[in-house]
């Protein structure tokens, strides 16, 4: 039996009436760009999130860009994350005119380790009169980007101690992570921003690109709304931004699935109890750890798994869907040679692109699927003993 990684066509058809609907008005009404349907959406997301703004963009790489031009990131300024993450993380601090500056993850959970950047920030910087420096160049720390990875979380108590005792704003990476909980307050809500990210495949995925940013700050929110706006309201511009709106379809769309979201984490959740239960005699791999005060969406379902490579290789041969997210990490990627990291700079980072192997969790999967996913990799396991 083939079992696809991911079907969104299942997701639509019971809401393919709603879908059509919003279509329509829009043809009806020819309103395009922004409008009711955004400033709905930007309401309902506010609300989901436990956030006072939310602002539509048109893309979860736009959302970080934005949000790291409204805290503070000039250019120059160093922005610490990690390099086991999509390329968007840190080519949006680029793209932002900062330098990324990786921090090595958890071996457990694939997020930032509080504690390495506390070491980090311990050892290198200093406050000056400018905010915290690297003590070595005198180039500012103007943020932190914890990344939410594969639906679950980082440890946003640890991280919003330590970076509200130095005072460097957080910008959380929610891109995987939309409804997903940390202490029960939601993906978006710790950090100075929260960035989203509706590509189709995301748990709330737009019928094409789309992103949003959350923020409790109307000094974040208003510098946001003005930066997607190429920079100025009308005709009047105080500095260069962008063309990133979202699409007043696009917002309608969202909207009708916002409303079935929780009901889809429920189907994610649902699937990843049945894997937990049924892997668990498959000594040679790890099914996902979830922090003690997570709740994960599962955006992927993320394997540490013996022999990766081949296990890829026989569950494709077998139409079972499966990938690696993310086979290399950025501080090793070409484009990057010139931040001057080598190989064996971040060991659990690159010990995790040659471990992990996702496999399909979405909720719309049957029993008989998720049966075939687990028997297939079983097999594969009991034919090397």
């Amino acid at each position: 039996m083939a079992v696809p990684l991911l079907d969104i066509s299942r997701q639509h058809q019971p809401i393919i009436d709603d879908l059509r609907s919003v279509f329509n008005n829009a043809l009806e009404t020819s309103r395009f760009i922004k409008g009711p349907e955004m400033e709905l959406l930007e309401k309902e997301f506010a609300e989901y999130c436990g956030t006072e703004k939310a602002i539509g963009c048109a893309s979860g790489t736009d959302a970080l860009i934005l949000a790291l031009m409204a805290v503070g990131v000039r250019p120059g300024d160093i922005v610490l994350t990690t390099p086991f993450t999509f390329f968007a993380s840190a080519g949006a601090i680029v793209r932002a005119g900062g330098i990324p500056v990786f921090l090595d993850i958890l071996p457990d959970s694939y997020n930032i380790s509080p504690d390495l950047l506390s070491e980090w920030l311990t050892e290198y910087c200093a406050v000056t009169n400018r905010g915290v420096v690297d003590k070595r160049t005198g180039t500012r720390i103007a943020a932190v980007i914890p990344i939410h990875l594969f639906g679950q979380m980082a440890d946003m108590d640890s991280i919003m101690a330590i970076c509200n005792d130095w005072q460097i704003p957080v910008v959380e990476d929610a891109c995987q992570a939309v409804g997903a909980k940390w202490s029960d307050r939601k993906a978006g809500s710790w950090g100075a921003a929260g960035c989203f990210s509706f590509f189709p495949s995301k748990n709330l995925g737009a019928l094409g690109d789309g992103g949003m940013v959350t923020t409790n700050s109307k000094e974040i929110a208003d510098r946001i709304v003005s930066l997607r706006e190429h920079g100025g309201r009308g005709y009047i511009h105080e500095e260069v931004g962008f063309n990133s709106r979202l699409d007043a379809i696009q917002a309608g769309f969202l909207r009708v699935k916002l409303a079935q979201l929780e009901s889809w984490h429920k189907g994610r959740r649902r699937n990843a109890r049945f894997y937990g239960t049924a892997l668990k005699k498959v000594d040679q791999i790890t099914t996902p750890v979830i922090k003690k005060n997570a709740w994960s969406i599962y955006n992927q379902y993320t394997l540490k798994a013996s022999n990766r490579d081949e296990l890829l290789e026989y569950l494709r041969e077998r139409d079972i869907g499966c990938a690696v997210y993310y086979p290399i990490p950025l501080h090793l990627q070409k484009c990057f040679e010139c931040l001057g990291y080598e190989e064996g700079d971040f060991p659990v980072s690159e010990a995790a692109s040659k471990e992990v192997i996702s496999i399909p969790v979405f909720g719309e999967l049957t029993e008989e699927e998720l049966i075939e996913v687990v028997d297939t990799i079983t097999s594969f396991y009991s034919e090397r003993v």
